[in-house]
């Protein structure tokens, strides 16, 4: 059951404090992830239940046993078909331009919003020891992550060509290289056991995932009790205004050019009914560079 600790509309840009809270297709392969998992998982919100812990999802995780291989084999070809048929393979010309585009198009959003990310992602800081941030991109988050040499940041992302710029990123910040690792793989379908992070990371990445729910499903299955899913995204305007009218007559265009983003979605009703135990919602108007447009934003923190 969701319980909203509040909802606030900004006409402006301004953070509110978040201390408040309480609570090719044959040759994709798995990318292989470190197996061993941290003995104690960090209690972020005391309202959380216990779930039980079930077996390993894939064979990139953990050692297969003789009795399990067959099985591990099979949950491993299920990762890789949903991530086929969710992000069927595009030549890889168009993926590097994808990437390319990515990381240099959106600096000035970047620049303009660090502000929030830095109060944001604070909360990981000395909690947090494994982060998955699902739609890693190019990296631009990793910034964030640097400076603590304990923490694994794994960047979940199926355009494979984002890879080389991600890791420029967290060479760029810092970051040292054995304690990031890029995961080929979609938000719904996500190859990491249940209850194997501290937390999960989505910026600007809900609103071009094809089913929403089962990727929120897959956030909440891999973070361990008590874990946090920290996110940004834009969302649909007020019904009845200009911007929605305008969102609306885009949105076809939008999802061809950039790759599935949905203009129109509300992301927010997503999150505040998924089931999770507490949650901070918050909505501000922010600039979106490089589209001029005052678009409205839903941020904050869910505990799982």
């Amino acid at each position: 059951m969701v319980k909203l600790v509040h909802l606030h509309y900004s006409p402006s840009f301004h953070l509110q404090p978040l201390n408040s809270l309480k609570t090719n297709q044959k040759s994709r392969s798995a990318a292989a992830i470190p197996s061993k998992q941290l003995s104690l998982a960090p209690s972020f919100c005391s309202c959380c239940g216990r779930r039980h812990f079930i077996e390993a999802a894939t064979a990139v995780l953990l050692p297969i046993s003789p009795s399990k291989s067959n099985a591990s084999t099979s949950q491993s070809d299920h990762y890789l078909d949903l991530l086929n048929r969710i992000h069927p393979p595009r030549p890889d010309w168009y993926e590097e331009f994808y990437a390319s585009v990515m990381d240099t198009s959106m600096k000035p959003y970047e620049a303009k919003i660090a502000g929030y990310k830095s109060q944001l992602l604070e909360k990981l800081k000395g909690k947090a020891k494994r982060v998955l941030e699902i739609g890693i991109g190019t990296g631009p988050n990793l910034e964030y992550y640097a400076g603590d040499n304990e923490v694994q940041v794994f960047g979940l992302d199926p355009n494979k060509k984002m890879e080389k710029y991600a890791r420029a990123a967290a060479t760029a910040v810092g970051l040292p290289s054995k304690n990031f690792h890029f995961i080929e793989a979609v938000a719904e379908a996500v190859p990491l056991d249940d209850s194997s992070v501290d937390a999960v990371v989505g910026t600007l990445v809900l609103c071009s995932v094809q089913d929403v729910n089962m990727a929120l499903k897959e956030v909440k299955r891999v973070l361990k009790p008590g874990g946090l899913f920290l996110f940004i995204e834009h969302v649909a305007a007020e019904d009845g205004t200009s911007l929605r009218l305008w969102q609306t007559l885009v949105d076809p265009l939008q999802q061809a050019v950039a790759d599935g983003c949905h203009l129109t979605r509300e992301t927010g009703k997503y999150i505040s009914s998924s089931g999770f135990s507490s949650l901070e919602l918050s909505m501000a108007s922010l600039y979106n560079a490089p589209f001029s447009l005052i678009t409205p934003h839903v941020y904050g923190v869910a505990c799982n």
